[in-house]
């Protein structure tokens, strides 16, 4: 019989870290392939009207995305930063918490197919070691010869799941020569100790922070060793204290509600573990169940990993407002601004390309409805101004300001990342945008203050160019619902539409400027209105070519590239843009030139 050997401990380690690269790539893989979907479902399924709805929904979800990530720990650190973000509340993050236990039982449901014997052959290809080479195979073909983004990323599951089953047959090589050793024996007898095997589970889980990984390491020593239930069920409940060790980590730094996100997982998992360990106790001591004594092999570890997380979280499902309350005893309110301070993007959330993606899409998208709605209330003062309005403008600029900073800061970290196709061109379209939608809010400012001043001096347009000034507000308000629309939706055909307006609105200011200076010579204008005129006039000029930056932008990031200015001179020559230039010219007609005065 072959001895454990220190070469045999090394094999072990080597298939450790080859399991655990295995599972993040592929966890990668499916989080990539969902698009960045997962994020808007954690935050729409979370809400109900109906309590039990929302509930059962959180849940549900948790346990999905685990599922497809491969990770409750990730699945945890990103409902964390999601709390500290302000995205999710407290409540909403609670199901999702108790779901994601559930849902990384699949693992060790996939594992324990490796404990498949059998000599019929169709059996055997069940077995991971059968099926994996094939899928490494075909994932290393897609990866190296596949055109499309979303094949590469299936290829890149595939040969995850390979090199995680690999990991693993390596981990059950090396510990076969444990399965005689009379030594490895006798420190087995000491998981008979259930505290000594929730701490030993609680630990290991702790150190590599993967209860998946841990469970699939239990399993394997239990194909090579003589490992009881009652050895098992304690360290199973240990691994899931562990796994909360990653969230807890996370969560410093975070706001007190970020911190309760973590505690409620930690509480979750430590009431389900004492709760269970008195049945266990009861089961063993009173009623002394036979089952305790018997070996337990990859697939039982599986069922009692699964019947643990699914009885805990039915058990205290009723009760989220109980351990909300114990976070909020544990984290307490201490009046301090870091108490109620969220942040628009969560560090936590770099590790999880896809989650931050959606989250900077969905943020860039509330940075343009906020340029909109504050330069089209900047708009409006030139009629009827109000000082309270021009505060809420002011309040609007500074606001788009922090979601430049935050957004440009948070996506030059992501860029560091390995991001796929689709994941650059959208950080890239969001990075050329936000400066544009920053300067719009700029230009509401500059509009704003001429109204005020409009206000403040008690004059007004003449007539004439308050109807030329009429038109030339039509169309910008148009441009910029096209551009704003266009740069949220990514619609290219919308996109199309902005630069024949944004050179009609050219055409415009050139010929209101024409006006004006000839009512100047005429004596029809003052010196003091015509600056105030022309200062309106440059910032409408100023919006229009950043709607048509934006617009810009969404063509060329969706055609692979980027440069506006040469994009604008090829466009101009094309007919398409000759055809759409010419219905919005017919669309906006200046009134005729007439003699009263502005």
């Amino acid at each position: 019989m072959e001895t454990f050997s220190f070469f045999h401990f090394l094999t072990m380690l080597g298939g450790l870290a080859l399991f655990l690269f295995g599972m993040s790539q592929m966890g990668d893989g499916l989080e990539r392939a969902s698009s960045g979907k997962l994020e808007s479902l954690l935050e729409k399924m979370t809400t109900s009207r109906i309590k039990w709805l929302g509930l059962m929904k959180g849940v549900v979800l948790g346990a999905a995305v685990t599922a497809i990530i491969q990770s409750s720990s990730a699945t945890t650190v990103t409902v964390v930063g999601f709390v500290n973000s302000g995205v999710m509340k407290l409540g909403q993050a609670i199901p999702i918490i108790m779901g994601s236990n559930i849902g990384t039982t699949i693992t060790s449901w996939i594992l324990s197919l490796v404990g498949i014997e059998s000599s019929n052959f169709f059996i055997q290809l069940l077995k991971p070691t059968s099926f994996s080479p094939i899928l490494a195979i075909i994932g290393a073909a897609m990866n190296m010869f596949a055109k499309s983004e979303k094949k590469k990323m299936v290829g890149g599951i595939f040969l995850g799941f390979a090199v995680m089953m690999y990991g693993m047959d390596m981990m059950g090589d090396a510990m076969e020569p444990l399965s005689g050793d009379p030594k490895f024996q006798s420190i087995l007898t000491m998981f008979e100790n259930p505290i000594l095997g929730v701490l030993t589970g609680a630990v290991l889980t702790g150190v590599i922070q993967s209860s998946a990984a841990s469970v699939g390491i239990l399993q394997m020593l239990a194909l090579s060793g003589h490992i009881s239930y009652g050895m098992a069920i304690p360290i199973i409940m240990g691994q899931n204290i562990g796994t909360c060790v990653t969230a807890l980590i996370s969560c410093i730094g975070a706001n007190k509600n970020a911190q309760r996100a973590a505690m409620v997982h930690l509480y979750f998992n430590i009431i389900g573990t004492v709760m269970f360990l008195i049945l266990y106790a009861i089961g063993r001591s009173i009623f002394d169940l036979p089952i305790f004594a018997e070996d337990i092999n990859a697939a039982g570890i599986a069922v009692v990993h699964s019947v643990f997380n699914i009885a805990s979280t039915l058990m205290l499902l009723p009760f989220p407002k109980m351990l909300e309350k114990l976070a909020c005893m544990t984290i307490r309110d201490r009046n301090t601004a870091k108490d109620e301070e969220t942040v628009l993007l969560d560090d936590r959330l770099l590790t999880a390309s896809a989650f931050a993606i959606a989250r900077c899409k969905e943020l860039t998208a509330e940075m343009a409805e906020l340029s909109n709605k504050t330069l089209l209330g900047a708009i409006d003062l030139i009629d009827n101004f109000s000082p309270e309005d021009a505060q809420r403008i002011i309040a609007g600029e500074n606001k788009v300001d922090v979601y430049e900073d935050k957004l440009g800061s948070f996506l030059v970290k992501l860029s560091a990342n390995n991001l796929s196709n689709e994941e650059s061109r959208e950080a890239s379209k969001i990075l050329h945008g936000i400066g544009d939608l920053e300067r719009l809010s700029d230009h509401a400012v500059n509009v704003m203050e001429v109204a005020q001043e409009l206000y403040d001096k008690k004059i007004t347009f003449s007539e004439d160019a308050q109807a030329e000034l009429n038109v030339l507000t039509l169309a910008v308000r148009e441009i910029l619902d096209l551009a704003i629309r266009s740069f949220e939706t990514g619609d290219v055909p919308l996109a199309k539409w902005v630069e024949p307006l944004e050179e009609v609105i050219d055409d415009m200011i050139r010929e209101l400027k024409l006006r004006h200076i000839e009512r100047l010579q005429a004596g029809r204008c003052t010196v003091e209105m015509g600056f105030i005129f022309n200062d309106l006039l440059a910032n409408y000029e100023r919006v229009a070519d950043h709607c048509s930056n934006l617009a810009i932008c969404v063509i060329e990031i969706a055609q692979g590239e980027y440069n506006a200015h040469e994009y604008a001179m090829k466009m101009e020559k094309e007919s398409d843009f000759t055809a759409l230039y010419r219905a919005t010219k017919r669309k906006y007609i200046l009134p005729k030139a007439a003699s009263a005065q502005n």
